[in-house]
């Protein structure tokens, strides 16, 4: 019985390791079965080995036709596994080796939803928010009737939208612990800046703060007139008609 059980588990060894080794890439590829086998684990979501097996064609087979291909492959890989500073550097590189190519503004594109995949929160670094911006907006120069135009437009609004929110954000924090200066610069600066901005109502209450705290009532009554004049149904409507009561 303990041989019978002996020549099973030895059995069962040797067919997981021949599965092992059909699974395992063949050695002396040639840059065609590179290439298949790159494309291969792409498409099987293998991120890893696809970007292992180009980089293994660009090292062996330098040719501009096939880094071109090979380069954009590997910063898609990076970007679906979600290793976007990897992917950024991947993109940049592509563009400047090949800025004519026909995929340049794909990579652009691309470059920017790389920066914008890393932005993480109005109380974070806004490093990603700002590089994506400018690179969105560089998108519509460059490509104007692009592919990705509406999209690009979309993002550009949705980027123009976190920059107000982080600078409400701060200058909110300003008002809140005594700084009501640094909290006036920042929401002017807003309101002058994005002036068709979709939270203005927000902005206009806590510069009514802001102006009330540096004794400055007549601008409070001003921004709280403005806020339930032009917001009656906001969530600082309340809060403003308390504003305005405080001002008088």
């Amino acid at each position: 019985m303990k041989h019978i059980c002996t020549m099973v588990c030895l059995g069962l060894l040797a067919l997981f390791t021949l599965q092992g080794c059909a699974s395992a890439p063949k050695p002396n590829r040639s840059t065609e079965e590179l290439l298949a086998d790159a494309e291969q684990a792409f498409r099987q979501k293998k991120y890893e080995r696809a970007i292992s097996d180009w980089k293994l064609v660009k090292e062996k087979f330098p040719s501009p036709d096939i880094s071109a291909r090979v380069e954009l492959g590997i910063a898609d890989a990076y970007f679906l596994d979600k290793e976007y500073i990897e992917a950024a550097a991947e993109y940049e590189g592509f563009r400047k080796l090949h800025p004519r190519h026909e995929q340049a503004d794909y990579a652009l594109y691309r470059l920017g939803m790389s920066h914008y995949k890393q932005i993480t929160g109005i109380d974070t670094d806004q490093t990603p928010l700002q590089n994506a911006l400018t690179l969105f907006e560089s998108y519509m120069v460059q490509y104007p009737g692009g592919k990705y135009r509406d999209e690009v437009k979309g993002l550009i609004a949705d980027c123009r939208d976190k920059q107000v929110q982080y600078e409400i954000y701060v200058g909110r924090f300003y008002v809140k612990t005594g700084s009501p200066k640094s909290g006036l610069a920042r929401l002017e600066k807003v309101l002058k800046d994005f002036p068709d901005m979709k939270r203005r109502d927000e902005v206009y209450y806590y510069l009514g703060c802001a102006y009330l705290e540096t004794d400055q009532k007549e601008r409070c009554r001003e921004m709280a007139g403005k806020l339930l004049k032009e917001f009656p149904a906001s969530v600082h409507a309340g809060d403003g008609e308390k504003l305005l009561g405080r001002c008088k």
